[in-house]
Order: C-alpha cells, then structure tokens, then sequence
C-alpha cells in the first residue's frame, strides 16, 4: 500500500465527515467522501438530531470516546455559530431504585474523571426550573454534558479536511465495491468509479446495504424514535434566543422513558417508552410508521406529570426519527474478516462521533487504536450471531436497554435458547438458572444445590448486589474448595492449530515460550505492536504438530487468521461446537476421576499444567491438568457426540464424594481468591504484562514475538500503575466493578472485577491504582452507591491450595 492510501468514505455524516477530518490531519490527505444526497442538508446522512450527548456511561472506553467528542465539538465553529453547547445533563429519578443507579453512575463519571454531582429534589429543580421537585427523589448533574449541532459539526470538520486536501462529493450513491486478490481496489457509484486503497462505511442506517456490496453481514437494524417539539411556553419566553437555543441542562427521566431540550421558547420530547419500531430492510431510511400526536399520548402525559408547565402547551409537530441499533447496543468498527482494506464505523451515534473518528484514524494510520475497542470490534460476533432472524430479534431487545426502560409493552424478544452445550439437558434437570454469553446458555447456579448446608454460610445480599445472585452460588464455591464441582467449559472458545510451521507461527505470536515437548501446556498471551495485552489464551501442544488453543472469543480467532503466513503451512481451525469440556475441580477431584481410567493422574503422572490423551470410562478425553479456580482438577475434553456420557460417568463416580454441578458464580469467586487475570474486564489492550501482574507470561529471551520490541525496557519494576487487589470487610458491600477508588481522599483509579471471596470470607475487588498506592496494607476507599466503603491492598494471592489449607489446618 502507499504511504498515503487512496482512502474513499462512503456516507457524509457526522461519522463520515470527522474520520475525513481525523484521517487528513494525520497526514493521510487522499480522502474522498461520498455522500448518496446532498451534503449537509436534512435528509442526508446525518438527520435532523436532538443533538444530546451524555458522557457517561458503564463502559469506561465509550466514557472516553464521549469526552473526546465533547471536548473537540466545543473547539469547533461554523460562521460563527457553535457546534457544542455545555449546558449540562440532568438526570433524575423517580424511584428508589433509579436513584440508587444514579448512584452508581456517579461513581462511573468519577472513575472515568467525568466531574458529576448527585442532586437533591430542591437542587434539581433550581438547575430546571420547569421541573417539579416533589416527581423525583434525586438526580445526578454533569456540568459537562450538553448540546451537539451535527450537521453544524459535520460542515465544520468537512471544511477542515477540505483545506487539508479532502474531497466532499454529493449525489453518489454507492453501487459496487470492487476488489482485486482479496483487497478493495475502487468504488462504484451510478455515473463515477473511484480507485480505492481502503473504503470505510460510514453509512449510517444504510451499513447492511453497503455490507451486501461486499458479502460482509453487518448486525444492524434501524429504529423509529418518537421526537416532538411543543407550542410555545410562556415559562421559556426571554430565557433564549435563536443563538443559544437552550440554557437549562437536558433532562433525563429514564423512569418514563423520557429526555428534554429547550429549543429556544419550546421544548423538544423524546421518547423510548414505547414498543420497538424498527425501519423495512428494503428501505432503512424510513420509519416503520409516521409520528402521529396520537401515538405520543402516554409520552405526553409523563411529560407533564414532569413539568406541570407542559399543561399550558400542546405538541406542535415530531418525527419519528431513526438510529441505528446493534445485538448489543454497541458501535461496529473494524476492518472486513475477508477482504483487506473494506473498513467499516457504523452504530455510532452524535455523542460518540468524534472519538470514534480518533481511534478509526489512529487504527488505520498507525496499526492500532489506542483506546480498547473490543466490545465494538466488527469481529466480535460469531457466525451463528449474525443470521438476520437473530440479528433483528436480539437488536429490537437491545433497543429497550439502549433507552435503559423496560416497558410493559415490550415483548421480551429473546430468541434463547441459541446455542446449548450436550450437558444442557442435564443442567435443566438441575435446575441451572442460565445466563447467556456469545450466544451460549451458561449455568449461573443450580436450584438442586438449595438445601446444601453451606447456603446458611452465606451473607445475605440486597438491592442491585442481589440481582442475578442467589446463595446458592456462593455455596457451589465452598463445596468445590472442600470436596468437587463439576463445571461446563463448552462455551469457552477453543481452537485447533496444526501444521508444519505450526509452533513458529505460535511462537511469532504469543509471548511465552511454546518449544516444549508435546504434554506441555502454557499460558500465554498475545500482544499488540505496542505491548499491550490483546488477550491471553492457553497452548496445549499435543504433538509435533498440533496444538490446541483456548482462546477468549472471535477476536482472538480473527487476529491469528489474519496473521496466518500464506504458505498453508499453518491451519487453524474452530472446534468450540463440535466438542464439549467439563472442568473436574476440587480437592476430591482425583478420587472421582482416577478409578474412570488406567492412566496415572497422580502428580508424579500428570503434573501441573499438563496434557495427556486418555479414556474417562468409555469416552476418549484430552485432559489438561489446569484450573481456573485455583484448585486441583483437570479440564476434560472430548467431542460432542459424546459429551452426555463424560458428564453422566463423572456425575455417577462423584456421587460418593459429594459432588455437585456448579456455575458460573462459583468461578467468578474462586478466580478472584486466586487472583487469576480476566482479559476484557481486568486487563485490556490498553495495559501491559508488566503492569497486570502477567509478566511472568512473557519470555524476553525466546526470539521475535509480536510486541516484543515495545516491551524492551520495561518491567515490573518501571510501571506506573499496576492491577492490585483490595479486600473490603463490610459483606454487605459487595463491590460490583467499575467503581472508582480513592487514595488520601481523591479519585485514584478503579475497579475492575468484584466478588465476594467465599472461602476467604472478604469482598475481593481488583482494581487500577498508581504504583505509589499499591504497598499491601495501604488503605484506600471505593466509591459503593455513592457512600465510601474502606478497602485496603492485600497480598495475592488471597487463596492458594497449599497455603491457606495449611494455615486453616493450623
């Protein structure tokens, strides 16, 4: 490729118009925007829009994508005219439990450094005079929330990158891609052809379209969202002018679905209370159905409850605008699994525009984001993810989330159960309470396990810490310590990697040394150019030639496939749904499985962190000597055609030794006790081994891998913050994670992964601090609903097998 690609940008929306502006500014100034109307006028690619942008939110990266947005849009004008307006959120709540997730959300804004202030009823009412104190319990306020212009700021930004040599061309409608040896060469459109190096799709609610140009499923469906604007309210008259607009923060009242903004002497209503709508696949441009006041009647009459003052008014005209919604409410950013240079930066609404524009750049002139992008990364989903059924029912749920209300009119559209594991028959029998991931039913806990005596050791739990928990599972955790649990790893992604140039292509990729002999496994982890943690998987190599990888989803099969060498001399394959695994763990877990089997499981025969081939009963295993609890056991493979009769022989020899089926609650809490590192929660891209505590995963000294030169100088002993554990005594503060903590009374850092340790007997959080905060024995605080909740760094591993049943044993 050139050192300045031909880049073509499909769709001049707000999206389209700041990558234009973020790509030129870094030099890349070929860049062609295309736009299928004209540019910058209603009914393009960026419509008519409230324009509210609210920073926070539970995931610290979109927090960050937002500040950026707000930060930039403020510095932005156009003749004159601003392109932000910071006139604040206010968010309010009318119920207990609202008020105690504004609670919370505090906390999200502190962590992310987003300044925020919880509000009295009386104080709400003073910053929105036309609210009524006594409808609310409380509200949270941030001064630095307020008003984008988009089709103001996407002239301004297309203005810019124009000057920089950027090209802005109207009435393109984009007809063909065309691509040459697994690579875009050029755009098609109805009357021009333009050469291409890379395309990106900003297209909006037109993405699935584009995507068909290129066989690419793009997991996105249009939704119609009611907006009104009423008559004119005496209240307003004088308080703005046609310059400013608005002057009073925009209001939230999540509890009703509903948000405010003052235009000038009226207000703008929008509403999500209401059943799903989404836009035809033949036409996403236009809504299901038209805005009728009629159809806006409920929202009216919580708008007034409200504002009293709204009595006074009637609406005066509304849309039914769209957006585009995705599975899991999150923007789709990244490059075509099958064809290079084919971008796409799609679902990405007004508030996050701009910093989506940033790490697009920064993505496609550099290598990488610097920002962890993985819950927005297009490869993300799996193959069975993307059928449209699945796509459409899981978006017209994810519209519901995405407004935060659940309305009693919502048809609980959950296409479940999707993918089971062969042990899912079994789970039901016992009564498994499942949650899903990726697609898979996972057992939390089971009901069969109520009347087992360590349910009375429990602490009780209440309020949001007691949502999707039971004691039950806290029991699971403590019968796996003292005697065995069964575990379903089906879900967890596994790969097969084989091949002559197999182990030099593992090698090349991943940090620690894989050259040993077939029997070993190893942990590992893959690195991104600049040392950052990717993901971390495990390598059992069962021979020569043949390794099998556990790997933490998609993304990471699609980073090694696209680094595959094109000899053929490395084949990676996906075997997750043809075979099945059940972790044995627990100080009983020999007694159970070594009488199934000739083959030697004592420690001189198979070690910590070995593999072997071996038969459970009748069914033929690859056993892996390795927990993800900190516990003696073994993972158990085998295909899944077989994987009823390995459960049922285990269950059946178990049976004297006390054992039990647990769930995904019991390893959330022995993980933490053992302080075992969940990539995605605790360790990002963003962080290096060094600072995460994994350095013992990385062999300096082995050769070339990826991320290697970056980490050259750096260490343990150089890192400026690290990844430390803080325990709490208070049991009822059971810490759920991306809370902030303070060190000598000021936000320091934040949490990553809570639990409460069951055999400990403490609250364990983990959490990001500075290095000058992470001696153990340093007291510190985490912010738990808007109260301070003491916490101090403790010495990790909390739990160790040999250890702490020594000194329990003392």
């Amino acid at each position: 490729m050139a050192a300045r690609p031909r880049v073509v940008v499909i769709g001049a929306g707000l999206v389209g118009c700041a990558l234009a502006d973020e790509l030129t500014e870094r030099g890349w100034t070929d860049v062609t925007v295309l736009e299928q109307n004209g540019l910058f006028a209603t009914g393009g690619s960026t419509p008519q829009s409230p324009g509210l942008v609210f920073q926070t939110g539970a995931d610290r990266t979109m927090t960050e994508l937002a500040k950026y947005t707000v930060a930039k849009y403020s510095s932005l004008t156009l003749a004159g005219t601003w392109c932000f307006q910071p006139v604040g959120g206010l968010e309010v709540a009318a119920t207990p439990e609202r008020l105690a997730d504004l609670k919370r959300r505090h906390g999200w804004a502190t962590a992310s450094g987003v300044r925020s202030y919880l509000r009295t009823p009386g104080e709400c009412a003073e910053l929105h005079p036309l609210l009524d104190a006594a409808k609310v319990l409380g509200g949270l306020h941030i001064p630095g929330d307020g008003l984008a212009k988009p089709l103001r700021a996407a002239e301004a930004q297309a203005r810019r990158a124009r000057d920089r040599g950027a090209k802005f061309l109207a009435h393109q409608r984009v007809t063909g891609v065309e691509r040459h040896a697994g690579r875009v060469t050029g755009v098609v459109t109805e009357t021009d052809r333009f050469r291409a190096d890379v395309v990106v799709s900003c297209a909006g609610r037109w993405a699935p379209l584009v995507g068909q140009l290129v066989d690419l499923a793009v997991p996105l469906v249009p939704m119609a969202h009611p907006y009104a604007r009423t008559t004119p309210l005496p209240a307003l008259a004088g308080d703005n002018d046609d310059f400013t607009e608005a002057g009073k923060p925009i209001l939230r009242h999540q509890d009703a679905g509903l948000y405010f903004r003052e235009h000038v002497d009226r207000l703008g209503i929008g509403s999500c209370g209401h059943r799903a709508m989404p836009a035809g696949p033949a036409d996403p441009g236009q809504p299901g159905s038209a805005f009728t006041p009629a159809g806006f009647e409920d929202a009216w009459a919580a708008a007034v409850d409200l504002l009293p003052v709204l009595g006074e008014a009637k609406v005066e005209d509304g849309v039914n605008g769209l957006f585009p919604v995705t599975p899991d409410g999150m923007p789709l950013l990244g490059e075509h699994p099958d064809l290079d240079g084919f971008w796409v930066a799609e679902a990405v609404s007004v508030t996050y525009s701009a910093g989506v524009a940033r790490e697009t750049a920064r993505w496609l002139v550099d290598g990488q984001p610097q920002l962890d992008l993985h819950a927005s990364d297009l490869a993300r989903f799996e193959q069975v993810q993307l059928a449209p059924d699945h796509v459409r029912e899981r978006c017209l749920r994810s519209f519901v989330e995405v407004c935060d209300i659940i309305h009693p009119r919502q048809p609980a559209e959950q296409p479940r159960p999707l993918r089971t594991s062969p042990f899912y028959e079994r789970h039901t029998e016992l009564g498994a309470y499942f949650l899903e991931s990726g697609g898979w039913e996972r057992p939390q806990w089971f009901a069969a396990n109520e009347n087992l005596p360590e349910v009375a050791q429990v602490p009780a739990r209440s309020g949001w810490a007691a949502r999707y928990w039971s004691p039950v599972g806290g029991a699971e955790a403590l019968v796996a310590r003292r005697r065995v649990a069964m575990f379903d790893l089906t879900p967890v992604q596994r790969l097969e990697v084989t091949g002559p140039g197999a182990l030099p292509f593992l090698q090349a990729m991943t940090t620690n040394q894989l050259d040993k002999a077939p029997g070993a496994v190893t942990y590992t982890l893959l690195l991104g150019e600049h040392g950052g943690v990717r993901s971390d998987l495990t390598v059992a190599r069962l021979g020569p030639e043949r390794f099998q990888v556990g790997v933490n989803g998609s993304l990471d099969v699609d980073w090694l496939r696209r680094h595959l060498p094109g000899d053929g001399a490395v084949q990676v394959h996906e075997t997750t749904a043809g075979t099945c695994g059940v972790g044995l763990w627990g100080p009983l877990a020999r007694q159970v499985l070594q009488p199934l089997s000739t083959t030697d499981f004592s420690h001189a025969g198979m070690g910590y962190f070995r593999a072997l081939r071996a038969y459970v009963g009748n069914v033929p295993v690859v056993a892996l000597r390795l927990s993800t609890v900190g516990e003696l056991g073994w993972e158990l493979y085998t295909t899944a055609d077989l994987g009823r009769r390995l459960w049922d022989t285990l269950w059946e020899a178990g049976q004297p030794h006390g054992v039990i089926a647990a769930g995904r609650e019991a390893v959330s809490s022995m993980r933490l006790e053992k302080g075992y590192r969940s990539w995605g929660t605790d360790v990002t891209a963003e962080h290096d081994p060094f600072e995460a505590g994994l350095g013992f995963a990385v062999r300096m000294d082995k050769g070339y891998f990826l991320g290697r030169d970056a980490l050259r100088g750096r260490s343990e002993a150089t890192v400026s913050r690290k990844l430390t554990c803080l325990t709490v005594d208070d049991p009822q503060a059971v810490v759920l994670g991306k809370e902030p903590v303070y060190a000598e009374g000021r936000p320091a850092g934040y949490v990553t992964s809570a639990a409460y340790g069951y055999t400990v007997g403490k609250n364990i959080a983990y959490a990001w601090l500075p290095v000058e905060y992470t001696r153990p024995g340093t007291p510190v605080e985490i912010e738990y609903f808007g109260a301070k909740v003491p916490a101090v760094v403790a010495v990790e591993p909390l739990f160790d097998v040999g250890r702490t049943r020594l000194r329990s044993a003392a």
